[in-house]
């Protein structure tokens, strides 16, 4: 068996201002000065530090919000002059799909790399559109051998990427004549992607590049960053070079990881045969934009021998129509792929890599059972470093082209600051993976999975909200009301 993987992480405080979720309102003039008074027995010493605060005139006029709504000073006051509220900057953070209670959870796994735990519990829906609406079957969680990170056996979140042939062919003295399949095995099923929209640092390219070293996998970067990465961390890097560019950037290719990839476009089944003259057992890899056509583009592919496909949708994990409009959530249209796939009969010889819209641990492993083959981390890596996702300050994206200015517009924009201390980037990037690989395992554990690869298409073992709500209402919607009398 081989050893157990696991990420070393490292408390890495955030260096950007936090905006909480949670503010307290205290009621100080009916104050009756209680010798046992909660405020100095906060677990989080939160009072402690607002009188600091308050009794510092040189201190910023923000207030702090480091209250975890434990509701103990809540419920332990005798007068009842404590409360809590919601910190309206916390609701403004973020947009409809990476949402305040997102952004925060993951500067909190970038923190120390533990899975987060909310005090005030969860009140919320149970369901809504996208990931939200894909519940995943926890039916072996009581097993005590099979219980997440705390279990006695071992969980494989390993992946492999590249073309894998479906069947072995022998000679008929028994040796083998199918060529051996060149194989990059990464033992988490994330890969580190460029942000979705243009963010011109070297710095935070090669923070991605030592985060990847670190955990084991591979980051992608445009050739321009990738020929900046110190050779120590070469070998994790998958480098973007265009068609144009083979030639330019042939000491890069050879030295880089044993992926490279490649923009689609009309000629790329012949761009690939001159990576590959150039390295011989490299891993092409086409990074497509996910269309509603990207089935039958990709069938098309596949028939040429290309057989890695870099899927990426838009920062809410929804298609790009022809105009530019956003489509069908990223779990509908892997559905459609992964059967298409199955139904032409050579899925297992594929390699899908989602990237868009993930932003969550839990969408790793809803992505994985919608058919694809492993993740690609591309916002949330922002996010760790402090990144609103404020998308009004930004352009896209799209096709690999910088469709707007690549300067930050905010002067203060924590991006900007991360990026010039490559370490601290690198620490907070491991750490988020690191609790990322936590709660894969639970969900694999809880599942009764032993190896995320399992995971792949088993559509069984998860509920779809629209599914269940058809096969309960029918057409229920769509019948015609009948007027009610008296």
């Amino acid at each position: 068996m081989p050893d157990r993987y696991h990420i070393h992480t490292t408390i890495t405080p955030g260096r950007f201002y936090r905006v909480g979720k949670f503010g307290g309102i205290d009621w100080r003039e009916d104050c009756a000065r209680c010798s046992e008074c909660v405020k100095p027995r906060c677990n989080y010493e939160v009072h402690e530090h607002e009188a600091l605060h308050n009794r510092d005139p040189r201190a910023a006029l923000r207030p702090l919000y480091e209250c975890k709504a434990c509701f103990s000073c809540v419920q332990g006051c005798t007068k009842g002059l404590l409360s809590l509220s919601i910190n309206p900057e916390y609701l403004e953070m973020g947009d409809e799909y990476w949402t305040p209670d997102i952004i925060h959870t993951t500067w909190v796994q970038a923190d120390a790399g533990k899975i987060p735990v909310s005090g005030a519990g969860y009140r919320g829906p149970f369901h809504g559109t996208g990931f939200d609406s894909i519940w995943t079957d926890m039916s072996e969680i009581v097993r005590p051998t099979r219980d997440g990170i705390h279990g006695r056996e071992y969980i494989s979140t390993s992946v492999d990427i590249g073309p894998k042939p479906m069947r072995l062919e022998f000679s008929p003295d028994g040796r083998m004549i199918t060529p051996p399949a060149h194989l990059l095995e990464i033992p988490l099923p994330v890969i580190l992607d460029i942000p979705a929209w243009p963010v011109r640092e070297t710095g935070l390219a090669l923070a991605r590049a030592a985060a990847a070293r670190r955990l084991g996998t591979v980051a992608v970067l445009f050739a321009r960053d990738a020929a900046a990465v110190p050779e120590s961390d070469l070998g994790s890097v998958v480098p973007i070079v265009s068609a144009e560019d083979i030639e330019k950037r042939r000491d890069l290719i050879r030295n880089s990881s044993s992926m490279i990839q490649l923009p689609d476009g009309p000629e790329i089944d012949a761009a690939a045969a001159e990576v590959r003259k150039l390295k011989p057992r490299s891993i092409v890899s086409v990074r497509m934009t996910l269309r509603p056509d990207t089935a039958d583009r990709l069938v098309a592919l596949a028939g040429k021998g290309l057989k890695v496909f870099h899927l990426c949708a838009d920062p809410h994990g929804r298609e790009r129509g022809g105009d530019g409009t956003p489509g069908r959530h990223i779990k509908d249209a892997l559905r459609e792929i992964h059967g298409r796939l199955v139904g032409e009969g050579f899925r297992d010889e594929i390699t899908l890599i989602t990237s868009g819209g993930i932003a969550l641990a839990e969408h790793m492993a809803k992505a994985i059972i919608c058919g694809s083959d492993l993740v690609a981390a591309d916002t949330a890596l922002l996010v760790a470093l402090g990144c609103r996702v404020c998308l009004n300050a930004h352009s896209l994206l799209i096709d690999g082209a910088d469709l707007g200015s690549p300067e930050f517009r905010d002067p203060e924009c924590p991006i900007k600051s991360a990026a010039g201390d490559l370490h601290y980037a690198a620490r907070r990037m491991v750490n988020l993976m690191g609790a990322w690989h936590s709660q894969l395992i639970e969900v694999l554990g809880a599942m009764g999975i032993r190896e995320v690869r399992r995971l792949r298409g088993e559509v069984g073992r998860a509920i779809f909200r629209e599914e269940i709500e058809k096969e309960a209402f029918g057409d229920l919607d769509r019948m015609p009301m009948e007027p009610v009398t008296a």
